[in-house]
């Protein structure tokens, strides 16, 4: 099985990567292959909204996007790690999410969805965020919702934490680490 994972926070050894990087820990121990995915540190133009994948479902723009395409087409299992700014997913993980707009067309436009695999395709949304609120979690969810759509995850699973804001304060939390561990290994069973 094949996991490929999206880490949105561009801050290194964050809430946000402790919680990914528990769920990676859980997907290898059950012998998968895992994908990381840093937007953060690659080269990746945001959406020009050009219109050419209205027409042929690809992207024009010739950057690290390859590399997502790829992956996206051939993945299992999907986990978006973001945390919350502005009651939204990050930048650097929105324009990689943005760039997925050629999937969209694909599915939507030219009726040329990533074909069903037998085991399906399925997702994990983690976030964390300083907010106490659940509005910029919600924000979140609905964007990470439309861009497991487009790739054709059909279904996925949201954890949150709120309040969670000093780099590190994660560990401190009674069951996020653990949540995410187990969210994750459930995600390949």
């Amino acid at each position: 099985m094949k996991v490929i994972t999206f880490l949105g926070s561009p801050r290194t050894e964050g809430n946000t990567e402790l919680l990914l990087r528990e769920s990676i820990r859980a997907i290898e121990e059950e012998g998968h292959s895992v994908t990381l995915f840093r937007p953060s540190q690659m080269e990746l133009s945001p959406c020009l909204n050009c219109g050419a994948c209205e027409e042929t479902g690809e992207c024009v723009i010739n950057d690290d996007m390859n590399e997502v395409y790829r992956a996206i087409r051939e993945g299992d299992r999907f986990i978006l790690a973001s945390p919350i700014f502005f009651f939204g997913l990050t930048a650097q993980v929105k324009a990689l999410i943005d760039r997925c707009q050629s999937f969209w067309c694909e599915k939507y436009l030219l009726k040329r969805p990533i074909p069903e695999k037998p085991i399906g395709r399925k997702g994990l949304l983690l976030m964390v965020g300083g907010m106490k609120k659940e509005t910029g979690f919600r924000c979140g969810d609905a964007t990470a919702t439309a861009f497991f759509r487009s790739i054709s995850v059909p279904e996925h699973e949201t954890l949150f934490y709120p309040g969670i804001d000093a780099k590190g304060a994660i560990r401190e939390h009674p069951t996020a680490l653990n949540e995410a561990y187990e969210a994750a290994r459930m995600l390949v069973y």
